[in-house]
This record gives structure tokens, sequence and C-alpha cells, in this order.
């Protein structure tokens, strides 16, 4: 049994971490802490589980085997590592820091300590990617010349059901894109294949947050291939949706119902749309870093997503601030 502690509760989705661990049936929770210290007690009780105060002290604890860890993005760096120097295994929301430089030193922690890290990035299990790449890797589509990917939610609008804190550029190092924008991102970035030349990207205000509430980031390559990235806060009926478009044939996804649609030489020669079978998800992230914690196995492509994430994060974040492309070799290990 793999026994596990919640290392804040800060994100929207640390309460669904919490309810994985407790039902997978190769895994318990065993103790909290929370920057908050009145947010982390009252949810430890709520898991009937016991609190601390003290990170170092719950690290301490000798029935901790892994953490879970939902803190503010931008602790992410002194927690992750302290964590992993204290031997833990680390599950953690994305993205894994705000810079390249952070990512790499909580790598280094992470290598040096022999512990097994995986990010969320759940998209790249869905069924609809794994049948995607399928398409991609059979070369329907040619060379490929547009990827387009968007997902947005009215979280900042009407009742404005995100939390406060979301808002907050230093805790989160910005908005839209950072937050809801990695998921198009890391998805336009596995499409591809590799990381662009450049990027530029925009960001909007509709409500006059702090951070952005509605972004695009554009994603250009050597080869003349683009990638366009949305995603906002302030939309509240846009379906999620991938386009992809090459030289052969076009792809489409949930536009805005749950279908793969298909038109290239591959599928009915082209005559045609062509509806394709997407199939079952793969294990969720948590359980398939049980599942490495298991075997002694590392999740190396998903780290590596994980690390140009970051890298594309970074250089979207540069590009608004001095409002021109950057070169993705520019943004500094």
């Amino acid at each position: 049994m793999l026994r596990l502690a919640m290392l804040s509760f800060w994100h929207v989705h640390a309460g669904g971490y919490a309810r994985q661990a407790q039902q997978h049936p190769d895994t318990t929770l065993t103790a909290a802490w929370d920057e908050e210290p009145d947010r982390g007690r009252a949810e430890a009780e709520k898991l009937g589980i016991p609190f601390h105060d003290d990170l170092h002290e719950l690290l301490a604890r000798d029935d901790v085997d892994g953490v879970i860890i939902d803190t503010p993005t931008n602790i992410h760096p002194e927690v992750i590592g302290a964590a992993a120097r204290a031997g833990k295994h680390i599950f953690t929301e994305k993205v894994l820091a705000l810079t390249v430089r952070e990512c790499n030193e909580i790598l280094a922690e992470v290598d040096k300590a022999g512990v097994t890290l995986m990010l969320s990035l759940p998209r790249l299990y869905d069924g609809y990617t794994q049948a995607v790449t399928e398409v991609l890797e059979a070369g329907h589509l040619g060379d490929l010349a547009v990827v387009r990917t968007r997902l947005s939610h009215g979280g900042a609008v009407g009742d404005g059901w995100l939390p406060a804190h979301f808002y907050d550029p230093e805790q989160c190092g910005g908005g839209a894109l950072i937050d809801l924008g990695c998921h198009p991102m890391y998805l336009a970035r596995l499409f591809l294949g590799r990381l662009p030349e450049s990027v530029s990207a925009s960001y909007g205000h509709v409500t006059g947050r702090a951070v952005e509430d509605n972004a695009v980031a554009t994603l250009r390559y050597p080869d003349g291939a683009l990638a366009v990235v949305e995603a906002g806060f302030a939309t509240t009926y846009s379906p999620f949706s991938i386009e992809i478009h090459g030289t052969l044939g076009s792809l489409l996804y949930g536009t805005p119902e749950d279908k793969l649609l298909v038109r290239s030489p591959g599928h009915d020669d082209g005559k045609s749309w062509v509806e394709l079978p997407i199939p079952e998800r793969q294990p969720s992230a948590f359980e398939q870093w049980v599942t490495h914690i298991g075997n002694g196995s590392k999740p190396t492509a998903n780290v590596e997503i994980g690390l140009d994430l970051t890298r594309l994060m970074e250089a979207a974040n540069h590009s608004v601030a001095i409002d021109a492309p950057v070169r993705i070799d520019s943004i500094g290990d």
C-alpha cells in the first residue's frame, strides 16, 4: 500500500486528487499540510487525516511514501524540492514551475533522490488524443500546416466559480493560458512532435482581472507549420476543439460534439468526412504514477512534455511582456 500525503489544497483539483488517492486500491492518505493552515486543517478533517503546520515535520514521517502537491505554482520549486530531498515520490499539478531554470532545479533534485515525479497532464491520455496520434503517425494528413487547439470556460463570468487566488499573478504566473491553456498547449506540442522556432502571444482582459482571461499563442515552425493555441476564462459555451490541417487532409474533433472527423486519401479516398471511433482513455496520470512507483519505472515522456510546456509558457509570457515574437532557443536553461 502506497501511503500518500496531501501538500496543500490551493488548487481547484486538489479535492479530486484526494478522492483518487482514497479510492485507488493501492493507495491511502495518511497526512496533510497546507501553506494556509486554516484551510489545511479544515480539509484534513474532512478527509479524516492528521494535519501538520510544519512541512518538514510531515515529510519526516515514516508513513508517507509519496506526496500530492497542489500548492500555488510559484512555490513548487520549494515544496517539490523539499519532498524530493525527503525521498518522497511526487505527483503534482501542471505547470511544473514558472521557468525552465526552476524546472531544471526541480528535476535535478528528483534525479538525485531517485524518486518518481509525474505531472497531471490528463488530456495526453484521453481516447481522442490516442486516435489523433494514430492518424498523424500513419501520415494520412501529409505534411502538417496548421494545428489549432482551444479550451475555454466561463469561470470568470457570471457567478465566477474560479477562486480569487486564480487571478493572483504572483502565485499563478499568469491566467488563462498558463492554467487552462496548458492543455491545448501540450497537445499542440504533442501533435507537431517538437518545439517551435518561436512563440507569439496576445492576452486579453475581458473581465478586468489582474491576469489574462482570454489568450492566444501562435507557435511558428521553420518548415512553415503553425500552431494556434487558445484559452479563456470568459466564454461560457466555447467547446474544446482540435483542428489539424495538412497537405493531404484535415482532422476535426469536438466541434462541439465529441466526434472525431477526418478527410484524407486514407479515409474513403478523401471523398467525404469520415467519423473515426474514439478508444477508451488510458489510465489517469495518477494511476500511471502509482504503477510507475510499483514497477520502479519512470514516466519519462510525461516529464519531457512537462518541461517543454513550461518552456512554451515562459516564451508566451515573455512575448506579451515585450509585445513581440520570442525565439524558443532564447528561453534559457
